[in-house]
């Protein structure tokens, strides 16, 4: 049996505050919570979007529990794989979100974790492009600096 897909450049399945509707009614566009990176592969799979306290526990073996926000959300990554969405509160990472990302085998009860780590938002805080050492060079650094001898006293 294969899972529902969606098409192409559409956004399906919907989100509560608890988790994905898994009543079979029709999915209705979901609206993602401004910056957050949009998934489009179709409704979660039930158990693994169930899985919220898993997640964060993955996440506790990379950052103080302090560091780690709320659920923000669950996307699916395709059949039988969810992305969990936490908030960042570490500090100098405002914007970013913790990721765990699960899967299972099918028929199988037991969730395994793939990944976690960061992901910035539109809304994060990013370093500036990296510019070349011999770019940020001006004439004025090249310039020798006249030697100045300590006096002995």
């Amino acid at each position: 049996m294969t899972e529902p897909s969606a098409a192409p450049g559409t956004e399906t399945g919907t989100e509560t505050a608890t988790g994905p509707d898994v009543s079979g009614a029709p999915a209705a566009p979901v609206r993602p919570r401004a910056g957050l990176p949009v998934w489009r592969t179709g409704k979660p799979d039930a158990f693994l979007a169930d899985a919220v306290e898993q997640a964060r526990a993955a996440l506790a073996d990379i950052a103080a529990p302090g560091q780690i926000g709320a659920h923000v959300a669950v996307r699916s990554e395709g059949v039988r794989t969810v992305t969990h969405l936490f908030e960042s509160k570490l500090a100098g990472y405002r914007g970013w979100v913790w990721f765990a990302t699960l899967t299972r085998l099918s028929r199988s009860k037991d969730a395994t974790v793939n990944e976690v780590g960061l992901l910035p938002t539109e809304d994060s805080v990013l370093a500036p492009a990296w510019v070349p050492w011999a770019d940020r060079l001006r004439p004025e650094d090249a310039k020798a600096e006249p030697v100045v001898e300590p006096v002995d006293r």
